[in-house]
């Protein structure tokens, strides 16, 4: 098959989500299949694997090696066709192949003496030759702990443990640590055919149990079936590989132009509208914009950009009717807003901002108060999944850490810092850790206004970015009271809310659609690979681990609550029109499943969310269904597997 052939017709696999990946994978299989390659006549396996037995056999004798005892000889058959020329064996029967070695880490004597490079996984680059590791090992470890020269330049090394797969030559003479093996073919023709192809081949296969833990071993890595072509076929294969993983290599460079020059377009257009200072610039710029829609936005990730544009838009008061722009309210840092609006800073709009007390890890039980975290805060809400609890002493400083309805809470350490929550009507007390910002507002009725500010990319996040950088990053309360906030007066204020629940409408139904259409995109090539291949694609993979129920109801938006009230089940309903299966929105949730029940219960108690029980009628087996907390909770929305 031509490569531009080959290109040409799989072009739809290319355009999909990972397309360039699947075409590579693709190559592969064609490789190892025989399908890149005539078929000459007096060409047959048999001949070379009787040539390599034979070598094997000789060095067995010699004890060069040992006999590799885990092969197994039970009669098999390959997951595809092959030549007829060609035969299935297993890989032990090609090659020798031994894991490395880590010196104990306690020793320093056997570390970081520049004597002899020592290469982890993360080291490897996958199909390059590798000359430089970020540790090396001592004499004294050669010595005592490998007791063995060092693997020769030129040697195949494969990762066989938590990634498994990747290949790579050694530039230098080099030790390599256990999660790794060098593979000695029994020939040398086999080492390129190895290193091009053996990823077309299932590495996996024969060792369920073990994959589970991204781990092989000396068993299933001897049996992993390989199809072995003739001899002098090898070369014209290798060079097919190279051939046509080069034009995918381009490929993927014109993908990725095409993507930057996509991202400059949405953000020149986006720019150009977010600096309209009259209405007929705002026109202009978003006619633009709307022209030009399909090609600025066409993955779900394309539309956090277009909804934080709006949010800045909105909140600046550009969008407002009549609306006219104050230039001498304008520095340097901030641009200009409408007359009768101003600039506040955080401090400005506090009574107070704090943090919680470093020494209350001693008070953390099973039970008490509620202990906000950081990692409790997060879809831009105060999620509680797996509570934290303080049981206080009388005199315990830092009480005025608990939080009231109307508080604004902000991550300033941790994995997630900037991250921004409203504090709800909790029901209980609740105190922050020293991970968490408590903001105490003056004006509690102003906590989703500057919330919404806080959680826009060209807002609060903005502002706060040139203080979130390096390896740990954080933020200090002065740096959190510095942050700017525009004010507009209450009646604008209430009118550009409600801009901003419709325009987050928008948008999540944007992302459903985009999100779909790149799901469909994705099926058809795997279909389409799976009708070349004839190899069905693993379904087993899931985003998110599954319940052991099968969530079946369709779920009702019910009286909507209070903007302040903690509802994200019904936030999620009311903005997919009031109502979705209750598998997507578990999903949507992010949580565990129990979480997800918990907080569906406690909704359904507030009547936010209607009890689905009754879709239910003609399909739930008789009888409740009762869970670890003993409460009647799957009643309204599982059924069980059979």
């Amino acid at each position: 098959m031509d490569a531009q052939q080959f290109l040409a017709e799989f072009g739809h696999i290319a355009n999909a989500p990972g397309g360039v990946a699947k075409l590579r994978e693709l190559v592969l299989h064609f490789a190892v299949s025989g399908r890149l390659t005539n078929q000459l006549v007096g060409e047959d396996a048999s001949l070379f694997l009787a040539e390599i037995a034979l070598h094997r056999e000789k060095l067995g004798n010699d004890g060069e090696i040992r006999i590799n005892r885990k092969i197994r000889n039970e009669n098999f058959l390959g997951s595809w066709q092959i030549p007829n020329n060609w035969q299935w064996c297993r890989f032990g029967e090609l090659c020798n192949f031994s894991a490395g070695r880590t010196p104990p880490r306690k020793e320093n004597k056997y570390w970081n003496t520049g004597e002899y490079p020592w290469f982890s996984i993360a080291d490897l680059q996958h199909g390059q030759v590798m000359s430089v590791s970020s540790e090396t090992v001592s004499e004294a470890a050669r010595n005592e702990i490998f007791k063995s020269s060092p693997v020769p330049a030129g040697s195949l090394l494969m990762s066989f443990k938590l990634t498994i797969g990747k290949l790579c030559l050694l530039g230098v003479d080099a030790y390599h640590n256990e999660a790794i093996i060098r593979i000695e073919p029994f020939s040398d023709a086999l080492k390129d055919y190895f290193f091009k192809c053996l990823n077309g081949f299932d590495l996996s296969a024969g060792n369920k149990a073990a994959i589970k833990g991204n781990t092989l071993n000396q068993d299933s890595i001897s049996n992993i079936l390989i199809a072995l072509p003739p001899k002098n076929e090898i070369p014209r294969i290798v060079a097919k590989v190279d051939e046509l993983m080069a034009l995918c290599d381009k490929l993927e460079a014109q993908q990725q132009a095409r993507s930057k020059l996509q991202d400059n377009l949405r953000l020149s257009t986006l720019q150009a509208v977010a600096v309209a200072n009259s209405p007929h610039e705002l026109q202009a710029a978003w006619s633009r914009l709307a022209d030009n829609f399909g090609r600025l936005f066409h993955a779900p990730e394309d539309v956090m950009v277009l909804r934080d544009a709006i949010f800045d838009l909105a909140m600046r008061g550009i969008l407002l009717p009549g609306a006219k722009i104050n230039t001498a309210s304008a520095d340097e840092d901030l641009p200009s807003l409408p007359i009768g609006w101003d600039w506040k800073t955080l401090s400005e709009l506090s009574e107070y901002i704090t943090s919680g007390s470093r020494g209350w890890k001693s008070y953390i039980s099973s039970s008490g108060d509620s202990f906000i975290r950081s990692q409790d805060i997060r879809h831009d809400a105060l999620v509680f999944e797996n509570p934290a609890f303080v049981s206080l002493p009388e005199k315990a400083e830092g009480k005025r850490t608990l939080v009231r309805e109307g508080d604004l809470l902000l991550t300033i350490t941790g994995g997630n810092v900037g991250k921004c929550a409203t504090v709800p009507n909790l029901n209980r007390k609740a105190y922050v850790s020293q991970h968490v910002a408590l903001i105490r507002l003056h004006d509690s009725s102003m906590a989703e206004f500057i919330h919404f500010w806080m959680i826009n990319a060209n807002g609060g996040r903005n502002l706060l970015s040139r203080y979130i950088y390096g390896d740990k990053p954080g933020l200090n309360l002065t740096q959190v009271a510095s942050v700017s906030v525009p004010i507009p007066p209450l009646a604008e204020r209430t009118q550009i809310l409600e801009s901003l629940r419709q325009y987050q409408v928008i948008c999540d139904r944007l992302v459903q659609q985009l999100a779909s259409g790149c799901r469909l995109a994705e099926l058809l090539a795997r279909a389409t690979m799976a009708s070349i291949t004839g190899i069905t694609p693993d379904q087993q993979e899931e985003p998110m681990k599954a319940p052991q129920t099968e969530l079946i109801a369709l779920v009702r938006l019910g009286q909507a609550p209070d903007i302040k009230a903690q509802a994200p089940l019904a936030t999620l309903l009311a903005r997919h029109n009031g109502e979705m299966p209750a598998k997507d929105l578990w999903q949507r949730f992010g949580g565990e499943i129990d979480a997800f029940y918990a907080q569906l219960k406690t909704e359904v108690a507030h009547g936010w969310v209607e009890d689905p029980s009754y879709d239910l009628a003609k399909d739930a087996p008789p009888g409740p269904k009762r869970y670890p907390d003993g409460e009647l909770v799957a009643k309204v929305i599982v059924k069980e597997e059979a």
